[in-house]
């Protein structure tokens, strides 16, 4: 191709095949590729970063690079830096969420929305909710689906070490960038408190924090959310049930019979908040002994009798939907930022947690608090 005309259509063409590391969409269609200029084989891009100082500067560096250097007739690219001006800012916004309204709308919430929403609770600490979080989000996700993951234990935050989401988020205007952890968007307060900072917030503050984490941060097209949620009843919990009626209850518990008690009563808070639960996992359940033989540390039976328990009461079916067994690998994996699962695609724990993982896909969108934009006829 010698015509420089052509050349510059041929480089944007293939600038359009280029998303954006944070949101996920061409870099063209967001307004982000500024000029392109061509002198003989060699191309100069350049890109608008939505924020001085992007965190993802240097991929979008190669990924813009690579495609330059795709077309035919350039044998070397550079690539430039700009920064949006605000408006440009609310202009890209505009184009991500729509026109701004008095208050930030909860995307999961709208009718059109297909990403299901489940909660990850317990009713007290220890039994590992946080690690079943996160392994259940990288089995969905390595099942092709998009996932998202938020951290909505406040007080007790822990996704970002176990997801090793070590980025912080990006702010466009008022909305908020997740960065990306082993494929999956990721948000917590840890990412906004210095080193390890205590959070020392009351009601009102916890509630505009979740808020904020679902109506101000830009998910983009999910599959599935999963909220790891602080354990018992108190705020949160309320919370969630407020700002995500359609979001369906995961009960985490251990065999043990204290725990299974406790996770009873964080499960019976749906018969006031008429919210559904898609089901109980027993975590801890067993452990596999050097020479093969089982052994069951804290009891058995936990997950069977939190089921049976809230059937009874709530009048609708709480299934079990795996047993997870105690595997120190998930503690290590969890201090190294690693899920579980990733590393360890055949062990027993990998099994039951991809076998839940499998029932959680195929449940169906919850239509419970979402308008469905029927009116009557006359």
């Amino acid at each position: 191709m010698s015509d420089t005309a052509d050349v510059i259509a041929a480089i944007r063409a293939e600038l359009a095949k280029v998303n954006d590391p944070e949101i996920h969409r061409p870099i063209t269609e967001l307004g982000m590729v500024e000029s392109i200029d061509v002198a003989g084989s060699h191309a100069t891009v350049k890109i608008l970063l939505t924020v001085q100082g992007c965190p993802m500067r240097d991929t979008l560096t190669r990924d813009v690079r690579e495609a330059a250097l795709r077309v035919s007739g350039i044998d070397d690219a550079t690539v430039d830096f700009g920064v949006m001006t605000d408006e440009q800012r609310r202009d890209l916004q505009t184009s991500l969420r729509g026109s701004a309204g008095p208050e930030p709308v909860i995307p999961f919430n709208l009718p059109t929305n297909r990403t299901k929403v489940f909660a990850v609770a317990s009713g007290k600490g220890g039994v590992g909710k946080s690690s079943v979080t996160v392994n259940l989000a990288a089995a969905l996700q390595q099942k092709g689906l998009s996932v998202g993951v938020a951290d909505a234990d406040i007080y007790g935050h822990s996704i970002p070490r176990m997801m090793g989401a070590d980025t912080p988020p990006t702010q466009v205007e008022d909305m908020i960038m997740p960065p990306t952890a082993h494929g999956m968007k990721v948000i917590s307060i840890g990412m906004f408190t210095p080193g390890n900072t205590a959070v020392v917030w009351r009601g009102p503050m916890l509630h505009r924090a979740l808020q904020q984490f679902l109506a101000d941060v830009y998910w983009g097209e999910l599959d599935v959310l999963l909220l790891d949620l602080p354990p018992g009843t108190g705020d949160i919990a309320i919370s969630v049930a407020q700002l995500l009626p359609n979001a369906e209850l995961v009960l985490v518990t251990t065999p043990q019979q204290a725990a299974a008690e406790v996770a009873e009563r964080a499960g019976a808070i749906v018969s006031q908040t008429h919210q559904k639960i898609a089901g109980v996992i027993e975590n801890m359940s067993w452990m596999r002994l050097p020479g093969g033989d089982v052994m069951e540390p804290f009891g058995k039976g936990g997950a069977q009798q939190v089921s049976k328990a809230l059937t009874r009461d709530i009048g609708a079916e709480v299934p079990v939907l795996g047993q997870v067994p105690l595997d120190t690998g998930i503690r290590e994996a969890g201090d190294a930022g690693t899920p579980f699962i990733l590393d360890h695609p055949t062990a027993e724990a990998t099994e039951a947690l991809t076998s839940i993982a499998d029932q959680l896909a195929t449940k169906k969108v919850s239509l419970a608090g979402k308008q469905l934009g029927l009116s009557p006829t006359g």
